[in-house]
């Protein structure tokens, strides 16, 4: 039956028309799939999508190849074409730019305050200042930013264009385009291929692959050349897994031997329509009669690029918009907004507020003393209504909110983005690469983020894995990269250097791993294990060290490939085997080739090198399902053995003891939870008593004492403080509990606990490797290899174990049968396959286990640290497997030992019953560290239900961390979208570094791109790029923090300025008759705000630092200031608003009585006035912005106060010389011809300035005697020498704080000193809190005695604790 015939109405019909093999699966899918869930899972897929990517079609398509053909094939669903293959990640069109931008710049709502303005300013009559003077410079600001806007947007173009215009191969004439005279001989038969543009093509077309070429468009593989008849793809882009994937032809185009038989042939494709779906595809192929169905190992999806094959071809099914990553893509990206601009928006509605109050009051008050004017003749007749004067008091008191503000913040958010880009410290010297910003709009928003989702691969890792530890006979052996490899470049049987020579020497210093734990336990190396090998063959250990080794070896499905040099290079479907296979490699097992069916190996034994032949009868591939990988050999002894290597769940229930194997197993698992029960207990301890600490304080973060009002410091706050420090450090020596409760053990020969330094590594000097064999005992056996694993487990590696078993004829022959009957099964032909190799993986031996390191980005644990105490929550979402995932996570500090995890799985059965007790324990009980873990089928299944995904997300948001593992790029996006949408007041922000990233960082709030290995296309479409995870701690504790802080200390003084200058105005109204006169004098009051203090704010924008960067790296709970949003709020807003209120009382009142009432004076008229108190404005905000307000005083405050200052003392002589028109204003003269003379003026000047000030610090010293916050508290323990220098050695981590002597040479000896003793104090052994608090148990690394040590506490002066060696 095929998918034309399928009844479209029937859901349950349509997928056994396209899989007919998989009828199971088709009752799975229709029982999730059920017509209500649809409607459900469309009605929210259609809420989460962006504006402009449009509702999921599942129309179906059919494809019919044709060579003749020469119109377009149509979609049967519309009648029109199928479209084309450009795509478009840009913003706007020619079309939709100028609407768009001219909403998103009107929703600023000082913009439209000034618009209404400015139209109301142009009707003739009403304005006083001119028709103008508002909707020019509005336009100007406004056509500015948009420009800005249209600048990035073009460069989002200019990559489109590069990808649409890339060129591709197609076979036969292409629609449009003149065919090319290439012509490529393909199985002796010649073929006509076309070069065409991207763009260009077109459903239908037959595409030619190369090697490492990326796929146009999806196609279905139809072609493979090479004699595995596999097509390998790396998907990075799309789910963002390293590991090659192998994509196969349908059996039934094996009869064709060539693309021209093929595209000669009556051959049709049923597809499904464009989907999201990344990880499952519904179609099928009839070729000669015969349909089969088509899954996901026969497309090959755009984004892909085709490796290890030398040419592949296959048919279009998709093109352009429709292929599945442009289905995950964000289709129209939104205008990203700060969500400062929201309360910026609430504070000018205030303000609008209050100049319709004041303008109201104004014209009432005009009204009231409009009957005195009848008494002036000159004025009896002239009769003014009362909405003409309203609107010109509105027209007056409009500057109240400054016309400059976002395009001076563009300036200020400029230099911001300069300061980002310069610092040193975010600056990778491997690659080059600066940190780079492509926008300045959302600068401050890096200071409030509370929720980081994170890429797994090439974000956190480095795409790269190391074979790090092995455990063989119950003993590890740590692996290190070789620097002297076997000859393998000699003759067989030559003579090879041995491993007896140099038996460490061999060995490369061994690398920094990030794993970081110690076990405290010797660690031989396998130099040891392949020494001892060499010395004793025949004994049992050396046998069970051989058999590993080959295991290792055989069980793989790599390709070796020789380079024109003779080395060997392996190509690799997953990094994992490759890893294992170099390792393998080092140990002295070499493959050199693969065929069909033998795998050729030289053997570097004895000395000498040896080839062996293995042929190999069975690869059982590695399945999700099975978790396992087995191949079947037959030995050069014409023995059959079957290796197996998979997940030590799945294969300690294969083992011949399988029953003991498993209580084994419970046993270790019970150690395991034991301690990570009393970590968790000792966690929830030292919080509770930080957090008791912090409530009997009174303070509101860190739990700081009050500091004494004289302004000195208090010396109870600053022991507070270094208190607080103190505990950070013995947080760091808080141990896992080996010393008191010591679950991770090795037994040796003689199967006692033998404890010893850990970093021993050295051989005796004899040369010889100190085993001893051990004896045959499979519990000691099956216990040590389990606790290995999960010590290794623990650390974060990706554990593996191997067994193996010999197999007799009979009895292969007996399962070949049956093995090749299921696979040629056309009905459920996995399933029976899996069934028949449980038959033959059975009664296994256990030959060891490995650990591969999955390598971290430099600093990662560390940055993930910091970042988890400035209460930011990481997510972790990856395409990898679940068991990748934790182990990742774990090794990153995004798991604790001893957290909580709760993995939820459709599979396991009703979603709710698994999340809502969760919730439950989450709300109700004490628990020291919580993870949810997710994939994305599970996902699918959640965002189905609108009731269970709000559930989903509640329980999310109570966490300490997500991991999503399986997640397609749109299910990345949507879980930001979900967060970003339904918790109140949250940051978002994303990382990642492929195009599968590109979505979920659109969405952010916050996007940050990293230049990583799977290329640029992250980072080009990012808000901002760093090249290491590292850089993002700096980025945000740092820079981004101090770009909250200036840019709501720029509002907060733009605000004040404008109200304090702007309510003189209004005070004076009712000296003039409420007849609208400036106080000021009109060219002067139109320069102040673009001359004279513009400067201070603007550079308290650009140059505010509060606190140093190595404050801000050492207590990373100081950024909570912007979580919490303390630097700008209505409230905050508010207490600014009184202060100028009353700040401009005080300078009207005191200018008009001490002055403007004199008696004895040479000029108190108008202009001396206004003068005057436009004079005291100017240096109170200046003084203000560069002094009260202003931490980091620097060249730059001098600079802005001359300026300002002096540039409007400047501007009076100016204006005094060169005004003409002295009708309204005495302006001709004034400063140095008549009031400038006088001293009244200048005492009154100075009167005024003093008396504000006054105000100015009495306000800051009652704040910070009563209400002392966390930024104060610190900026003084920052002028404590002693103090300073212990916060620099806190920051000093992985490089990430500034350098502490950077440009003046080395640290002085007292600090290289201090900085020594510190590292030794956290070298110590980790130790685990006992009842009473600051006691620790340590064990003996030497003769197993035990002390008891009190950390009395730690002093700050020196770095040291003071410790009590008590006795045991």
């Amino acid at each position: 039956m095929s998918l034309d015939e399928a009844e479209p109405s029937s859901t349950q019909s349509y997928v056994q028309a396209v899989s007919p093999d998989s009828r199971v699966d088709a009752g799975v899918w229709v029982a999730k799939k059920s017509s209500s869930l649809q409607s459900k899972l469309g009605a929210l897929r259609s809420l989460l999508r962006p504006k402009g990517q449009g509702p999921i079609p599942r129309s179906r398509r059919r494809v019919v190849l044709d060579r003749a053909r020469r119109a377009l094939l149509h979609d049967p669903q519309t009648g029109h074409p199928y479209i084309d293959n450009s795509i478009r990640s840009s913003k706007y069109t020619l079309w939709s730019f100028l609407p768009r931008q001219i909403w998103y710049q009107f929703s600023k709502l000082a913009n439209a305050y000034f618009l209404v303005v400015s139209i109301l300013q142009m009707i003739p009559g009403l304005s006083t200042t001119g028709s103008y003077t508002t909707i020019v410079p509005l336009l100007i600001f406004v056509s500015i930013s948009m420009a800005k806007e249209l600048w990035e947007d073009l460069r989002r173009h200019r990559l489109d264009k590069v990808e649409n215009f890339s060129t591709a191969r197609i076979l036969g004439e292409a629609i449009g385009i003149p065919l090319s005279d290439t012509v490529v001989m393909l199985s002796s038969e010649a073929s006509s291929w076309d070069y065409i543009l991207w763009k260009d093509i077109r459903v239908g077309n037959i595409v030619r692959l190369r090697r490492n070429e990326a796929v146009p468009a999806d196609l279905v593989l139809l072609h493979v050349e090479g004699s595995q008849d596999t097509a390998f793809v790396e998907t990075m882009a799309l789910d963002g897994e390293t590991n090659l994937k192998g994509k196969v032809c349908l059996p039934c185009l094996s009869q064709y031997g060539s693309v021209d038989q093929i595209a000669n042939s009556s051959l049709e494709v049923f597809v499904e329509g464009p989907n999201l779906d990344l990880y499952s595809f519904n179609g099928n192929m009839t070729a000669s009669g015969e349909t089969l169905p088509l899954t996901n190992e026969h497309v090959l999806y755009r984004g892909s690029i085709l490796r290890n094959t030398n040419e592949a071809f296959g048919i279009v099914v998709y093109s352009g918009e429709d292929c599945k990553i442009r289905m995950n893509a964000t289709k129209s990206p939104r205008i990203k907004a700060p969500a400062l601009q929201a309360e910026v928006n609430k504070v000018v509605i205030l303000i609008v507020l209050f100049v319709i109050v004041l303008a109201v009051s104004l014209t009432v008050s005009y009204q009231i003393m409009k009957p005195k004017e009848t008494r002036a003749f000159y004025i009896a007749n002239a009769s003014v209504s009362g909405f003409p004067i309203f609107i010109s008091f509105v027209i007056l008191l409009n500057t109240m909110i400054p016309l400059s503000l976002y395009v001076s913040l563009e300036i200020v958010k400029l230099c911001q983005v300069f300061f980002m880009t310069s610092d040193l410290q975010m600056y990778d010297e491997n690659s080059k690469t600066p940190m780079e910003a492509r926008t300045s709009t959302i600068n401050e928003e890096l200071g409030q983020v509370n929720y980081i989702f994170s890429d797994k691969t090439g974000t956190l890792t480095n795409n790269s894995m190391v074979f790090r530890r092995m455990s063989v006979a119950g003993i590890i052996f740590a692996h290190y990269p070789s620097t002297q490899h076997p000859q393998w470049d000699k003759q067989p049987q030559e003579s090879l250097p041995t491993y007896a020579a140099t038996p460490i020497c061999m060995q490369a210093p061994p690398a920094k791993s990030t794993s970081t734990r110690d076990h405290g336990f010797v660690e031989h190396t396998t130099a040891e294990l392949l020494q001892y090998v060499q010395d004793n063959p025949e004994l049992p250990l050396a046998q069970a060290g051989k058999a590993f080794i080959l295991s290792i070896a055989l069980c793989h499905t790599c390709m070796p490939e020789t380079k024109p040099d003779g080395t060997v290079d392996f190509q690799a479907s997953s990094p994992d085997e490759l890893a294992l296979l170099e390792a393998a490699k080092d140990m002295g097992y070499l493959l050199t080739n693969r065929q069909a069916g033998t795998l050729t190996m030289k053997i570097s034994s004895g000395g000498t090198l040896v080839i062996e032949e293995y042929q190999i009868l069975h690869v059982i591939e590695f399945t999700s399902d099975r978790k396992r990988m087995s191949v079947i050999v037959r030995m050069p002894d014409g023995r059959i053995s079957i290796f197996c290597k998979g997940a030590d769940s799945t294969i300690k229930g294969l083992l011949r003891l399988s029953e003991l194997a498993m209580q084994k197993d419970r046993a270790v698992a019970r150690r395991a939870h034991a301690r990570q029960s009393i970590e968790a207990e000792n966690y929830v301890k030292r919080m509770s008593t930080y957090d008791a600490r912090k409530a009997l304080s009174g303070h509101s973060s860190l739990g700081n004492t009050r500091p004494s009002i004289s302004g000195h410091r208090n010396v109870d706050n600053l022991d507070s403080s270094a208190k607080w420090l103190a505990d950070e450090d013995l947080e760091i020596l808080a141990s896992p509990v080996e010393a008191e409760f010591p679950l991770r053990f090795s037994y040796q020969s003689a199967g006692r606990l033998q404890p010893v330094s850990p970093t021993t590594h050295e051989s005796p000097t004899s040369g010889t490797v100190p085993f001893k064999d051990l004896p045959v005992d499979d519990a000691i056996l099956f216990e040590n290899c389990f606790q290995h694993i999960n010590d290794f487990a623990t650390d974060g590696l990706r554990t593996l174990l191997y067994a193996n078993r010999y197999i007799s004829e009979n009895e292969y022959r007996s399962w070949s049968s049956k093995y090749k009957e299921a696979s040629a099964s056309l009905e459920n032909r996995q399933e029976r396959m899996e069934a028949v190799a449980i038959l033959i993986e059975r009664s296994l031996e256990l030959l060891g286990a490995t650990a591969i390191e999955d390598k971290l980005q430099d600093g990662v644990p560390s940055a993930i640290k910091r970042l988890r105490r400035a209460n930011i929550k990481l997510w972790m979402l990856t395409g990898d497997k679940r068991e990748t995932a934790i182990n990742i996570g774990r090794s990153c500090n995004l798991i604790q030992d001893f957290s909580d995890i709760l993995v939820l799985d459709y599979e396991l059965g009703d979603l709710a019953q698994q999340i809502h007790p969760q919730t439950w324990k989450m709300t109700h009980v004490d628990i020291a560290h919580s993870v949810v873990v997710v994939d994305g089928q599970t996902l699918s299944t959640i965002e189905a239900d609108d009731i269970l995904h709000a559930s989903f997300i509640e329980l999310a948001v109570l966490v300490d961390s997500v991991v999503c593992c399986r997640a397609s790029p749109s299910q990345k996006a949507s879980l930001v979208h979900s967060i970003r949408h339904r918790v109140d007041g949250a940051i978002t922000l994303a990382i990642g570094d492929g195009s599968n990233d590109i979505a979920m960082i659109q969405e952010a709030h916050v996007g940050i791109g990293i230049t990583g290995k799977e290329g640029l296309q992250a980072a080009r479409t990012s808000d901002y790029s760093i090249a290491q995870f590292r850089f993002l701690v700096r980025l945000l504790l740092v820079h981004g923090r101090w770009n909250y802080i200036r840019t709501c200390k720029y509002t907060l003084g733009t605000f004040w300025k404008e109200t304090l200058f702007y309510f003189i105005q209004a005070l004076y109204q009712r000296y003039n008759g409420y007849t609208g006169t400036s106080l000021y004098e009109s060219w002067s009051l139109s320069m102040f705000n673009t001359l004279f203090t513009s400067l201070p704010v603007i550079f308290m924008g650009i140059f505010e630092q509060d606190l140093k960067p190595e404050t801000l790296l050492a207590v990373p709970e100081l950024y909570n200031i912007g979580q919490r949003k303390r630097g700008f709020s209505l409230k905050i807003y508010l207490h600014w608003v009184a202060m100028a209120l009353a700040e401009a009382i005080a300078v009207f009142f005191l200018m008009l009585g001490l002055y403007g009432q004199a008696t004895f004076t040479n000029d108190n008229g108008l202009f001396s006035l206004g003068d005057l108190a436009f004079t005291a404005c100017v240096v109170i905000i200046v003084t203000k912005m560069q002094y009260w307000e202003l931490q980091n005083k620097t060249l730059t405050c001098a600079i802005a106060i001359l300026l300002s200052i002096g540039g409007w003392f400047l501007w009076n002589v100016i204006l005094g010389a060169t005004y003409s028109n002295n009708t309204i204003y005495n302006v001709k003269g004034g400063l140095l011809a008549r009031w400038g003379r006088n001293p009244l003026w200048w005492l009154c000047l100075l009167i005024i300035v003093v008396t504000v000030w006054t105000v100015e610090l009495m306000t800051k010293m009652a704040q910070f005697a009563w209400r002392p916050s966390d930024v104060d508290e610190f900026q003084q323990l920052e002028k404590d020498k002693a103090c300073w220098e212990r916060i620099k050695l806190a920051a000093r981590d992985n490089a990430m704080a500034p350098r502490m002597d950077a440009g003046t040479g080395a640290a002085s000896e007292e600090d290289a000193k201090r900085e020594r003793e510190v590292e030794e104090l956290l070298a110590r052994p980790r130790v685990m809190d006992s009842e009473a608090e600051g006691l620790r148990r340590r064990h003996s690394a030497h003769d197993g005695a035990e002390e008891v040590i009190e950390l009395d506490e730690l002093d700050i002066r020196t770095g040291k604790p003071t410790a009590t060696v008590l006795s045991i």
